[in-house]
């Protein structure tokens, strides 16, 4: 009798939290089905089209869209933060000189940011010092990433500059040469398109973590860890991984595609947990990867993608069984035009996503509460403690 209560009285149990409703908030929503994405009621593709990457920071943070003089009293102390200190390009240099992975290097390097936080003795209630301690790691985590690759590559790095945004800035400091127009807006607009996508798995992390009242590297550095898995953050590599691979191959991508699928392989950048449908970013991001190979000449990349596409929606029906294209599928072209190492796809993920896991950070503590799940409990109930001399 006493099990069958226990049968009957057991929890629902959803693994990965799937369906499970944590919260409410009013930064972004997903309609899966009608492929759909907004921030605070606006859609995406608006604001990637129409909006800079800090007009949009300032959206997600502050709950509106800036007019001209609040975008530059805004803008002005982010840029002023864009330095970092030497004792942390000192460690990056180190991580460089051991061919640390990126994502362990951006993770470790923002963690030591905390280290040199004018504000140490914040109380950790303190919303505002964790919106200045936001602002300083998201300001900071550009500079950090391109220290990085160029202390990898055996040069130094580039001082930041304040009158370039902060897409250009990076691209600035990661090649040396101030980035053209297309370029330069391209990669704006892919900040954008990555700043938020609900309570995904390293935006929860960064939840749990803040809600013990940790401070911000705690929970950033958190996230960066979440996101830094291929299951989450680094299906873009994957993707130019494979057009990669469909290049050497000698094949026509459409052959390749067969011969991958025969073998029970399969084509990254497909399918998503939350749309059913093509995702709103990756239609943004073709157009942009069109628009780079018309400006560069190099097409081979996109056509390689819009061939396959092409292939696996008309001659596979994959949309049909809800397997359609994500923004990794685009991500990861786009920024191999742009020249940026494939290995930095996924910490550029956290230089956009960092945004987001703030806004989520100070939305959530305004009526915190610890996040505190349990699990069902599925072992023996009753068993029989031998003493240690006896087992």
């Amino acid at each position: 009798m006493v099990e069958l209560l226990q049968e009957v009285t057991r929890p629902e149990l959803n693994r990965g939290l799937e369906g499970v409703v944590v919260d409410r908030s009013e930064l972004s929503d997903i309609d899966g089905d009608a492929g759909r994405l907004i921030y605070r009621g606006y859609e995406i593709e608006d604001l990637a089209t129409g909006a800079s990457f800090e007009e949009v920071l300032h959206l997600l943070w502050h709950g509106e869209l800036p007019d001209r003089d609040e975008l530059e009293a805004f803008v002005e102390p982010m840029a002023q933060e864009r330095q970092v200190d030497d004792g942390v390009l000192e460690l990056v240099a180190e991580l460089a000189h051991q061919d640390e992975d990126p994502m362990a290097a951006l993770r470790t390097g923002v963690s030591m940011l905390s280290a040199y936080d004018p504000e140490p003795d914040a109380e950790p209630e303190d919303s505002a010092a964790m919106a200045r301690d936001g602002r300083r790691i998201t300001a900071k985590i550009p500079t950090v990433l391109a220290a990085f690759d160029r202390y990898r590559r055996g040069e130094k790095p580039i001082e930041p500059r304040t009158d370039l945004g902060h897409a250009e800035n990076f691209l600035y400091m990661l090649t040396g040469e101030k980035p053209d127009e297309i370029a330069a807006e391209t990669f704006d607009m892919a900040l954008t398109l990555h700043a938020d996508h609900g309570l995904n798995a390293s935006t929860f992390t960064t939840l749990v973590i803040v809600s013990t009242y940790a401070d911000v590297y705690n929970a950033i550095t958190g996230g960066i860890g979440a996101l830094a898995g291929h299951w989450h953050g680094g299906a873009n590599q994957d993707v130019m991984y494979t057009l990669m691979d469909v290049d050497e191959s000698g094949l026509d991508p459409i052959e390749w595609v067969e011969e991958t699928l025969d073998e029970g392989g399969r084509v990254p950048g497909w399918g998503h947990r939350v749309y059913n449908v093509k995702d709103p970013r990756a239609k943004i991001l073709e157009e942009r990867s069109a628009l780079l190979a018309e400006s560069t000449g190099e097409t081979k990349w996109h056509d390689y993608t819009t061939s396959i596409e092409r292939y696996l929606t008309e001659e596979i029906g994959l949309p049909e069984k809800n397997i359609a294209p994500n923004v990794d599928f685009y991500s990861g072209s786009v920024y191999y035009q742009l020249g940026i190492p494939i290995d930095l796809y996924t910490p550029i993920f956290a230089m956009s996503r960092v945004g987001g896991w703030m806004a989520h950070i100070l939305e959530y503590v305004e009526d915190n509460r610890l996040i505190r799940p349990r699990a069902r409990y599925d072992g023996p109930t009753s068993q029989e403690f031998v003493p240690l001399e006896e087992r």
